[in-house]
């Protein structure tokens, strides 16, 4: 398992879970390019990278952890991967709500629907 300051990252054979801090709303713009190659990093080792983000431990966040999640989903879907979002706040989910993102992303209220989706 990798450890980094603002995010855990936790392999279940080849599913990624990745678990955003909760302190990420306050995470700065300049660092969105270092955590997406953190979090990408891993994923170019795989053919078809299956990735959850876990929001359990998130409140709320703004523009730029959805920056982050836009990039990280890019690249993922690049590889034929799929991202999908488990334990969202009803706060987040309203916010990916209107800004059209919850028909981007599959979400799931827990981390086993998430993992049962993606396997």
């Amino acid at each position: 398992m990798a450890e980094q300051e603002d995010f855990r990252l936790e392999w279940h054979d080849d599913i990624v879970v990745v678990t955003p801090a909760s302190n990420i709303e306050s995470m700065n713009w300049d660092l969105i390019e270092q955590a997406a190659d953190l979090i990408m990093a891993p994923l170019k080792e795989q053919a078809v990278p299956l990735v959850i983000i876990d929001l359990s431990e998130v409140g709320y966040f703004g523009s730029v952890f959805l920056a982050l999640l836009l990039r990280c989903h890019k690249f993922v879907k690049s590889r034929g991967g799929e991202l999908v979002l488990c334990g969202a706040s009803k706060m987040a989910i309203e916010l990916l709500r209107i800004t059209a993102l919850d028909t981007l992303w599959a979400i799931y209220e827990t981390r086993e629907q998430a993992m049962d989706a993606l396997s």
